[in-house]
């Protein structure tokens, strides 16, 4: 598979969506981009915004499964990731797959299940696998998760570790519609559901073949370093309890070569960093005076991009 034959998958994904979720095209490419770069997504928003919505028209845009998971206290890992059920007729247990067996899974208020439930997802998310009784059960390909969250309301839920956090390659926000974009919404679900009535328009092999042609977009040695700056400028801030990681660095790297491919380019820019670098990394940074605040976060990310140098052509003299 070539670039060109990427953006077309995206583009085509895009228009599916677009029959769905107004506007929003800024999160929709973001999230497609973490899809292609193997990444996964949290959604982080108050309800009726359309998070959901979303990650259902996103599923069934291609032809894979999607799985919901409702996250509450008295949830399971088990619930989750399966649990071994004995068999009377063949006189032995037999492991039973949970609902992560899927290739879109839909991780739905992720932050109200207790912290034992949650690190079930841990090895499904980085390694996509899962291990019970001694025995490794790969994930289907392709394997997405996208987790939701409500960031106003506190009670009764458990906020992710800073380890669950680090496993999700960005974090969105979908934001009200304009006055515009609520009209045009009601208009569209007026008298028809057109999440009901959208097909598929990607395979999973077709997707398989793009995650892997992504890995091909060229990025330069200059531009490697420029990611390594940026991150280790976050770990020197005054007030940063916790920079980006190694893991956010790849992540960053990684999606801005899905952001390029999408775009038509099979090269990487400095702009498609600065693009991408406060969806990879607004998360991952905890700040001394704004633990949790995404505002501050986002405030710090954007100093860091002013601060350090953007690598630029060389040219002769």
């Amino acid at each position: 598979m070539e670039i060109r034959e990427v953006k077309i998958i995206a583009d085509r994904l895009k228009e599916n969506i677009g029959k769905v979720i107004v506007g929003k095209e800024d999160v929709i490419v973001k999230v497609l981009a973490a899809f292609l770069a193997g990444g996964h997504v949290l959604l982080e928003d108050v309800p009726g915004t359309g998070k959901t919505m979303l990650a259902r028209a996103l599923s069934k845009s291609m032809d894979g499964e999607l799985s919901r998971i409702q996250f509450t206290p008295d949830l399971l890992p088990g619930d989750v990731t399966g649990t071994s059920v004995f068999s009377p007729k063949e006189g032995e247990f037999r492991f039973k797959r949970g609902p992560v067996f899927a290739n879109i899974v839909l991780a739905d208020e992720i932050n109200r299940a207790t912290p034992r439930a949650q690190s079930s997802m841990l090895e499904c998310m980085e390694e996509k696998q899962v291990s019970a009784d001694g025995v490794t059960y790969a994930l289907p390909k392709p394997f997405f998760v996208i987790a939701t969250q409500n960031p106003v309301e506190t009670q009764g839920t458990f906020p992710l570790p800073e380890a669950q956090l680090d496993r999700f390659m960005v974090r969105l926000s979908m934001g009200y519609p304009t006055v515009e974009e609520q009209t045009a919404i009601l208009q569209r679900f007026v008298n028809a559901a057109p999440q009901e009535e959208i097909a598929p328009v990607v395979t999973c092999e077709e997707i398989i073949e793009a995650q892997s042609c992504i890995k091909n977009v060229k990025i330069h040695e200059d531009l490697m370093g420029y990611i390594g700056a940026v991150c280790e400028k976050t770990r020197e801030l005054e007030d940063t309890l916790l920079g980006a990681s190694p893991r956010a660095a790849l992540a960053l790297m990684r999606i801005c070569q899905a952001y390029a491919a999408i775009s038509g380019r099979d090269y990487v820019t400095p702009e498609d960093v600065k693009t991408m670098a406060a969806p990879v990394l607004n998360h991952r940074l905890i700040l001394r005076t704004a633990y949790g605040t995404s505002g501050r976060t986002e405030k710090a990310i954007a100093s860091v991009l002013s601060s350090v140098p953007v690598p630029t052509e060389k040219t002769d003299a």
